[in-house]
């Protein structure tokens, strides 16, 4: 029997039990997961050693370091997360329509597991505890499959997780993660239809695109970020410089920073230096077209690449555009669907934007950087989604449920 399937046959046991569990249990459950991960920060922190001294040594820029890097203060964000999960409120078994039909039937909607979740993810430690905990609280067990650069801090994740979970009396084989972290076996778990309800990947444009291609299971789609920031003919100077900032710089390897600044041509030539200024003054290399070159002649000319471009660096392509109707064109041909933002004091031109701007997130005068389940008030998220079937934006509690029809009768027979 091998890895997947033996996985796949403790996660179906696992999943019976937890959509029947009560939501007292579940969270208390997380409540003593939150306090674990804390206990046992040093053991977790020296497997996060292995993997960064193993990327530094391949050669992994500093930004994605960022990514993969935990710390103490980072891992009581973590459990400060699961705490969070913990409080929020439960959808299963939410019954959120009800209605009688000719037949004097009573027939309701009510929320459900999915069953299992498979997911595939890059790099980024926490996502292996944010995914774990949603999951669990939503009666869904989970197979986790992370990549190879942060093998050592999955492994140590997912054991607190686990431990913790079967002494809180729930099924340790509600959280499992693939030891094998080969392409065969990702290729393999994509077609797990058996044992797999849905699989979600979750990392860099290639790997949800193999995942597109390959998986036989329902997919989730959780997007890539190719975001911008569009600052308006009546934008505040000062405000648009701060959120482009914030948007670039304060985490460029995230799925929800700024690739892309566009920028009205009436305001260009006033705003421009000052906020490229305060760009490279943390480090951000800048590209534009002609016209920001005309204005700011050392910038690195801008290909069409760059406008397809996802950097997740501290790297910002900049465009100048006659109106917004020409900023929503370029983003609604170069963006991923992510996040996008608007900055003006013109209620009419922010309404045009957040209606015509084809994205998970659209914000006026805000930075793109809020995208973010625990930003939103979901607790953890299970990440982004950028597709429009069954969820979009970032996935909290009820966008990992289902649904089914319960019907109440007192004897009817169909003529």
């Amino acid at each position: 029997m091998t890895e997947l399937i033996l996985k796949g046959k403790q996660a179906k046991t696992a999943a019976l039990v937890l959509a029947q569990a009560k939501t007292k249990a579940k969270n208390e459950a997380l409540q003593s997961l939150a306090v674990s991960l804390v206990e046992n920060t040093t053991t977790i922190l020296e497997a996060n050693e292995k993997d960064l001294a193993a990327a530094s040594e391949n050669g992994v820029r500093d930004a994605m370091l960022d990514r993969l890097r935990l710390t103490p203060e980072r891992i009581v964000d973590i459990a400060e997360g699961v705490k969070q999960v913990a409080t929020l409120a439960d959808p299963i078994g939410e019954v959120v329509h009800m209605w009688k039909n000719e037949a004097e039937l009573t027939i309701g909607k009510q929320r459900v597991p999915l069953g299992v979740i498979g997911i595939i993810y890059e790099s980024r430690p926490n996502v292996t505890v944010d995914a774990a905990v949603l999951c669990f609280k939503t009666g869904n067990a989970t197979i986790l499959r992370g990549g190879s650069e942060a093998f050592h801090s999955n492994l140590a994740l997912v054991r607190v997780i686990r431990d913790s979970l079967a002494s809180s009396g729930f099924p340790a084989d509600a959280v499992q993660i693939v030891e094998d972290t080969s392409r065969d076996t990702a290729q393999q778990l994509m077609k797990l239809n058996a044992y797999l309800d849905v699989l979600i990947p979750r990392g860099s444009a290639r790997l949800i695109q193999a995942v597109l291609e390959n998986a036989t299971v329902p997919v989730i789609e959780t997007g890539t970020g190719n975001c911008h920031v569009y600052i308006d003919s009546e934008a505040q100077k000062e405000m648009a410089t701060k959120i482009i900032v914030n948007a670039k710089a304060s985490r460029p390897s995230v799925c929800n920073a700024a690739e892309t600044l566009l920028i009205h041509e009436a305001v260009v030539g006033d705003f421009l230096p000052a906020i490229i200024s305060r760009l490279r003054a943390e480090n951000v290399e800048i590209r534009g077209d002609e016209r920001v070159a005309s204005i700011v002649p050392d910038v690195i000319p801008a290909t069409e690449l760059d406008w397809e471009t996802e950097y997740a660096d501290y790297i910002l392509a900049i465009k100048v555009v006659p109106d917004v109707d020409a900023a929503i064109a370029h983003i609604n041909k170069y963006g991923t669907k992510h996040s996008e933002a608007i900055v003006t004091d013109n209620y009419f031109t922010s309404q045009k934007f957040l209606q015509q701007v084809d994205a998970a997130a659209v914000y006026v005068n805000a930075s793109t950087r809020f995208t973010d389940g625990f930003e939103f008030g979901f607790g953890a998220e299970i990440g982004i989604s950028t597709q429009k079937l069954h969820a979009r934006g970032p996935m909290g509690l009820n966008e990992l449920t289902s649904t089914k029809y319960i019907i109440y009768g007192e004897g009817q027979i169909r003529e």
